[in-house]
């Protein structure tokens, strides 16, 4: 209930600084960029979150973690009141924020199997998602009406009190304090030194992932889809401003019902547990999430835009609890941390491409091409503002079910070969 407070005020500011990046650019290149920075510093950070995890008590940073991001809040809302906001202080504080907040999310991830039974993995992951869901219902709606009367000042200022909720919610909860573990491997192979310590516990997460197939290959299903899912949560927002000129209402009610999507996917997969075969559960994940973003690119009309959100964010949380699920069983609480870190690092990079790209590929290339030329995709996406990104999302989508597909059919096919004890 804590997170979800403070979820709920970070959304709205993050809900205010994407309409007020829009009023200033009218570029869906500036918006994806304030997500490109966000993941940035995580690519360095990720490496030594881990050994930060494993080593202090883990209530210590959630504390730290949510501390640096207030801050972070409270210089956009001293800068917007000051009237003298520019766009790379955005791009800089979202850098900021993203290092205290890749803090707080590994650390988070590793508290599950803390304090929740390992029966009750999948459903706990599941539940976790109405944090970020639950916030995205309300938080468009409640930006909405603030922005114009109290500015980011304003909403900034709501944001700071739920980060106190959520410090005072953190107090109360007992979290067990874990000691680091070791992992077997070859000694270096001159004299041990400083460095080559810290370089050893580095990369025990990805050799920990290297030797054992079944986590390596979930790896690279999931960096797939992932690759192919946030190109088109970059930039369906952008789609919707460009088609509808700018109606942050209508943006709003997508984005509030695709919350609400998440919260009833969290609910329904907590209330149920998930498939039995978690490998199952992350391929029908993804099958529905292509579906999904099929309608929201072939859809002309709003009711169908937020009926796309809806089922891919409903979809989301089997995903993610299916695929966690897999990793607290195979991977003992001393070491979640560095090996969390590193397959948050690669999540990271993934992310952070599909971020860098795919605003450049709407405003240069798919978006000009629509526009200016008459063809057979003209009748299906048109040829106004936001067609280009329309037919992207049909691309992912296509994508997406691929991906799934042939997953599914091999999977069906060597039921023999499992993914989990």
């Amino acid at each position: 209930m804590g997170q979800l407070a403070s979820s709920l005020g970070s959304s709205m500011t993050y809900f205010a600084l994407t309409l007020w990046m829009w009023q200033q650019t009218q570029s869906a290149t500036a918006i994806a960029l304030i997500l490109f920075f966000y993941q940035l510093p995580q690519l360095v950070l990720s490496l030594f979150s881990g050994m930060l995890i494993d080593r202090l008590p883990r209530k210590r940073l959630l504390w730290l973690s949510d501390a640096g991001a207030a801050c972070c809040t409270m210089a956009v809302g001293i800068l917007a009141g000051l009237q003298i906001l520019h766009i790379w202080h955005i791009y800089l504080i979202a850098a900021i924020i993203g290092s205290f907040g890749n803090l707080q999310m590994l650390t988070y991830s590793t508290l599950v199997p803390l304090i929740v039974p390992p029966q009750h993995h999948t459903r706990a992951s599941s539940m976790g998602a109405v944090v970020g869901y639950g916030a995205a219902i309300l938080s468009p709606a409640l930006a909405g009406v603030l922005y114009p009367l109290v500015g980011l000042l304003g909403i900034t200022a709501i944001d700071m009190t739920t980060f106190l909720v959520a410090m005072l919610t953190l107090a109360l909860v007992k979290i067990p304090v874990t000691t680091p573990k070791p992992v077997k491997s070859p000694p270096p192979p001159s004299k041990s030194t400083f460095w080559h310590q810290i370089g050893d516990e580095i990369t025990v997460g990805f050799r920990y992932i290297a030797t054992r197939p079944n986590l390596l290959a979930m790896v690279v299903a999931l960096s797939t889809f992932t690759l192919l899912r946030q190109i088109g949560e970059a930039l369906y927002q952008p789609m919707i401003l460009a088609r509808t000129g700018g109606d942050t209402q209508t943006l709003g009610l997508v984005v509030a019902v695709s919350g609400l999507g998440g919260v009833v996917g969290a609910i329904a997969f907590s209330l149920w547990g998930g498939f039995q075969q978690r490998l199952m559960g992350l391929l029908v994940g993804f099958i529905g999430t292509g579906f999904s973003t099929l309608l929201l690119g072939l859809g002309p009309l709003p009711v169908l835009w937020a009926t796309a959100r809806f089922g891919s964010s409903f979809h989301n949380p089997l995903i993610m609890s299916s695929y966690m699920a897999v990793w607290y069983a195979e991977v003992s609480p001393e070491l979640q941390g560095r090996v969390f870190s590193a397959d948050h690092l690669v999540g990271t990079l993934v992310i952070l491409s599909a971020n860098l790209v795919a605003g450049p590929l709407a405003d240069r290339v798919f978006e000009p091409w629509m526009q200016n030329h008459l063809t057979v995709l003209t009748p299906l996406f048109g040829s106004s503002p936001g067609s280009g990104i329309a037919l992207m999302q049909t691309l992912l989508a296509i994508g997406i079910l691929t991906l799934g597909g042939v997953g599914l059919i091999g999977y069906l096919h060597q039921r023999s070969s499992r993914v989990e004890p």
